[in-house]
C-alpha cells in the first residue's frame, strides 16, 4: 500500500487515470487499490479531492464508451469472444444475453463491484443497442458509486496505511491460491472434455468428395454446437440445422430413406461424433463428414448463406 501511495503521489492524476482506464477495458489492474490510494493521498493533502474524483470518473466513462462502441459494432461476435473461456461457451452466449437483457440497467450500476461482470456490462449494453442516454445515465451512476466507495474508504482510513497494506497482502495471498486452483480446475476440465470428445465407438466417417458426388440422395445436417448468430454465416448447400442439444425431439423428423451425414466445425469433428453416437444408440445410423465444413470448402463444393429466418437475433433494448 505504501509503495502504491508513493507511486500515486509521484505520478499524480496521470497514474490514477491510467490504472482506472486499464481495468475498465479488461486488463487485470486493481483500480480499487488505485482509488483507495488516491483517497488516502487526498486526505493528506497531496492530491485534490475534486480533481481525483473527476480523473477517475473521466477514465471510467472514456473506457466504458470505448467498450460500448465495440459491443455496438460487433454484436454476437463479442459475446462469442467473451464466452470462449467459459466451460460451456454455447450456453454462455444465450444465458448472458438473456440475463443482461432482463437486468441490464441495474447490472450497469453494480457491475463494477463484481470481477468479470465489470468488463462485460458496457460492451453488452452496446451489443444490445441500449439507447445512449440511458446507458450513460446508469453507467454514470455505477461509476459514481464505485469511485465514491473506494475513494471514500481510502480517505477515511488514510491513517491506517500499514494495516491496509497487510490486509491486502493477506487477501492477495488467498486470491492467488483461488486463482491457481480455478485455473487448474479449468485446464483439467478442458483436458477431460477433449479426452471425452475424441472419436470413439461406432462412428463411420465419410469424405467430402464422396458425399458431394451423391447429393441429393443424402441428407446433410449441420450440428455445430453454436447456432446461426453471426451475419454472413455459411453452411453446406442444402444442409439442415440439427441442434445437438435437443436431439431426442428431432429423431422422429430424420429421414428414413436417406443416409444421414453430420458435420461441424470443431476439432476432431467432436460434436458430429457425439451426435452420431447418440443417434446410433437409438437405432439411427449417421455418418460423420471428416473435416467438417472446412473440408467441404477445400473440396470446392457448394455452400450457401444461412436464410434470414434461421438466424438467431440478439435481444435489443431499442
Amino acid at each position: 500500500m505504501e509503495s502504491l501511495l508513493h507511486i500515486s503521489a509521484a505520478r499524480g492524476y496521470y497514474t490514477l487515470f491510467v490504472l482506472v482506464f486499464c481495468e475498465v477495458v479488461g486488463l487485470p489492474i486493481p483500480a480499487a487499490l488505485a482509488l483507495i490510494a488516491a483517497g488516502a493521498l487526498a486526505a493528506s493533502g497531496a492530491m485534490s479531492v475534486g480533481m481525483s474524483l473527476a480523473t477517475a470518473l473521466t477514465a471510467m466513462l472514456i473506457g466504458d464508451t470505448l467498450m460500448y462502441a465495440i459491443g455496438r459494432a460487433t454484436g454476437w461476435w463479442l459475446l462469442g469472444m467473451l464466452c470462449r473461456l467459459s466451460l460451456h461457451p454455447d450456453s454462455c452466449i444465450l444465458r448472458s444475453a438473456d440475463a443482461f437483457f432482463k437486468k441490464g440497467r441495474m447490472v450497469l450500476v453494480f457491475a463494477r463491484f463484481v470481477p468479470g461482470i465489470n468488463t462485460l456490462a458496457a460492451p453488452l449494453a452496446g451489443s444490445m443497442v441500449m439507447p445512449v442516454p440511458q446507458f450513460y445515465a446508469y453507467d454514470l451512476a455505477g461509476a459514481c458509486l464505485y469511485t465514491g466507495a473506494y475513494f471514500g474508504l481510502g480517505y477515511l482510513l488514510s491513517g491506517f496505511a500499514g494495516g491496509i497494506q497487510h490486509a491486502f497482502q493477506t487477501f492477495g495471498y488467498y486470491v492467488e491460491w483461488a486463482i491457481g486452483t480455478g485455473a487448474a480446475f479449468y485446464v483439467g476440465y478442458r483436458v477431460w472434455d477433449w479426452y471425452g470428445s475424441r472419436p470413439s465407438g461406432p462412428v463411420v466417417r465419410v469424405r467430402a468428395v464422396d458425399v458431394g458426388g451423391r447429393m441429393p440422395s443424402v441428407a446433410i445436417f449441420d450440428v455445430r454446437s453454436h447456432g446461426y448468430y453471426d451475419r454472413g454465416t455459411r453452411r453446406i448447400q442444402g444442409s439442415v440445422r440439427l441442434d445437438p442439444y435437443s436431439l431426442a425431439s428431432r429423431i422422429p423428423d430424420l429421414p428414413a430413406d436417406k443416409e444421414i451425414i453430420l458435420y461441424c466445425t470443431c476439432r476432431n469433428d467432436a460434436t458430429s461424433g457425439r451426435v452420431a453416437r447418440f443417434l446410433g444408440e437409438r437405432g439411427v445410423q449417421a455418418y460423420v463428414l471428416t473435416g467438417g465444413l472446412s473440408a467441404w470448402k477445400k473440396a470446392g463444393l457448394a455452400t450457401e448463406a444461412v436464410p434470414e429466418n434461421e438466424m438467431v437475433s440478439l435481444p435489443t433494448f431499442s
